[in-house]
């Protein structure tokens, strides 16, 4: 069976001491508690060794934002995913459509880092999904076929197996504006067709498929509800314990 996920994002916000504070924050409201999720947060590099020291990882799972799309060497700046590895993270966020959008990432790119955060031991949190113009003008299904079958149908069943997606409609991201719950349950079955024609019908019902987009403490539950909807990756409500823990008991 597939698992349901609340998988927090914090982006580029929080100095060290208060992603420290806000994981044990979270953590501490895990406590004592049987969350019907899987509750993950993705954390800037910064701060991984850190949030990992103080978080009980049987509880909360712990991802960076990013890894690079090399193994080593001469990529200042870069984040490798065995360094990512290193510091006891278990996951990492791939494609998210701030890092298409400002960074340029490619489907190629991608398909690079998927591999490289496979071999590390880590699960990718790959995120796929339309700008406002693609969703406007129809071609939606074809914007996310695309960036599915070019980053990741490569990869065997197995490997494949490994990955959690996450639909973000870009147009809902940081505006206030969300899917309906129609709408995230008709691009998420959709989604999950494409894996079962290619991998088959046991790996895409094993397959965690995420929403992404201005998913609040007010609307996760009727989300939730859709069959295809297997939890969310939350932005901005992941930056308070309270108003993400409200979404991880949404199930």
């Amino acid at each position: 069976m597939r698992k349901n996920i609340v998988a927090g994002n914090w982006k580029m916000n929080t100095t060290v001491a208060e992603g420290v504070e806000l994981a044990k924050n979270v953590n501490e409201a895990l406590k004592g508690v049987t969350p019907n999720c899987d509750v993950i947060i993705g954390v800037p590099f910064t701060h991984l060794t850190s949030v990992n020291a103080v978080i009980d990882s049987n509880k909360l799972g712990l991802g960076a934002e990013n890894c690079a799309d090399k193994k080593s060497g001469a990529y200042t700046g870069e984040v490798s995913a065995s360094m990512v590895a290193s510091t006891g993270a278990k996951y990492v966020i791939l494609g998210h459509s701030e890092r298409r959008q400002y960074y340029g990432e490619t489907v190629e790119t991608l398909k690079e880092k998927t591999l490289l955060a496979l071999e590390n031991g880590l699960t990718p949190i790959f995120c796929i999904g339309e700008v406002l113009s693609e969703r406007e003008n129809g071609t939606y299904f074809d914007v996310v076929k695309n960036q599915i079958e070019k980053s990741l149908f490569d990869l065997s069943a197995e490997d494949f197996g490994k990955i959690i997606l996450a639909y973000e409609p870009v147009w809902a991201i940081g505006t206030g504006k969300t899917a309906s719950d129609d709408q995230a349950e008709e691009i998420h079955a959709y989604i999950r067709s494409l894996v079962e024609t290619k991998y088959g019908k046991e790996v895409a019902e094993n397959t965690s498929i995420l929403y992404g987009g201005s998913c609040k403490p007010t609307n996760a539950k009727a989300l939730f509800s859709k069959p295809n909807v297997d939890g969310g990756l939350i932005g901005g409500a992941a930056l308070n314990a309270e108003s993400f823990m409200g979404i991880v008991t949404a199930f």
